[in-house]
């Protein structure tokens, strides 16, 4: 059996075997309605940051809970201070070819949903249609105003904190605006996840996509769509917390995986 050698892992090329690669193709070459559930390791090609890898920044930082936002003007500005050091990363990032091949994927009809916990925007930067993605922990490309709700993009508020280090506030109502992100502490939304869970449970081919499926309940999305029977993909660089109901189990690059599949699939479509 073949081996290609796929990204990079601790300075040492990661492997998936032609037969992995084969299985992927035909379980998506079968598929019309695919459940794709992505996590930090699909942007990490993009230049965006891991949270929880061996090097991820939650080992580096504490991460500011929503209550303590809200009470808290030092909280308020110990995120603010976190989000201005990261914001050029996200304001800069360019989809990879992990996010295209989804993009790709819908385009042949064979995508029924692009669930995401990142907050990084890159699916809808790619091109993934608004209503197959659902943003389960919101997105960092607009930030919000707790009082009326108004959204806008991130540059005033960023550019405000920057010269003032001040919490910035609503230029409509004067409330705390606060970035488009589900913090820690923070419900989701339940409308998303009732949208989440109906895609899974109509899909005919789950596929984890570089997340370590530790953090529920967003982590539970896939499994619905397995206990209906959908086959379960899971692409990911080192462990996760479902491997042992993987019916497809990949430790390499998600986006080299994920784009020779997907362009085996196009070659035998066209």
């Amino acid at each position: 059996m073949s081996e290609a050698p796929l990204g990079r892992r601790n300075n040492q090329p990661t492997l998936v075997t032609e037969a992995q690669l084969t299985e992927l193709a035909r379980l998506l070459e079968r598929s019309r309605r695919v459940l794709a559930f992505t996590g930090a390791g699909i942007s990490t090609g993009s230049g965006i940051p891991d949270f929880r890898g061996p090097q991820g920044l939650w080992k580096t930082r504490t991460p500011t809970y929503y209550q303590d936002f809200i009470a808290s003007e030092r909280a308020r500005i110990e995120y603010w201070e976190f989000k201005l050091e990261s914001y050029h990363v996200f304001r800069d990032a360019r989809p990879n070819r992990a996010h295209l091949s989804l993009v790709e994927l819908e385009r042949i009809g064979k995508l029924e949903c692009v669930v995401t916990q990142n907050v990084d925007g890159l699916h809808q930067a790619a091109g993934t249609s608004k209503e197959k993605l659902v943003e389960l922990h919101g997105t960092n490309r607009e930030v919000e105003c707790i009082g009326c709700h108004l959204r806008e993009s991130p540059e005033r508020s960023m550019r405000e904190f920057e010269s003032s280090r001040l919490p910035p506030r609503c230029a409509g109502c004067g409330g705390l605006m606060k970035p488009g992100v589900v913090m820690f502490g923070e419900a989701l939304n339940p409308a998303d996840i009732e949208r989440a869970r109906d895609a899974a449970e109509s899909a005919d081919l789950v596929m984890s996509l570089g997340s370590s499926l530790v953090v529920t309940p967003a982590a539970d999305i896939p499994l619905f769509g397995v206990r209906r029977g959908a086959p379960y993909v899971i692409v990911n660089q080192g462990e996760t917390a479902h491997d042992d109901v993987a019916s497809l189990r990949i430790d390499a690059d998600v986006g080299e995986v994920l784009s020779a599949a997907v362009e085996l699939v196009k070659s035998r479509l066209s």
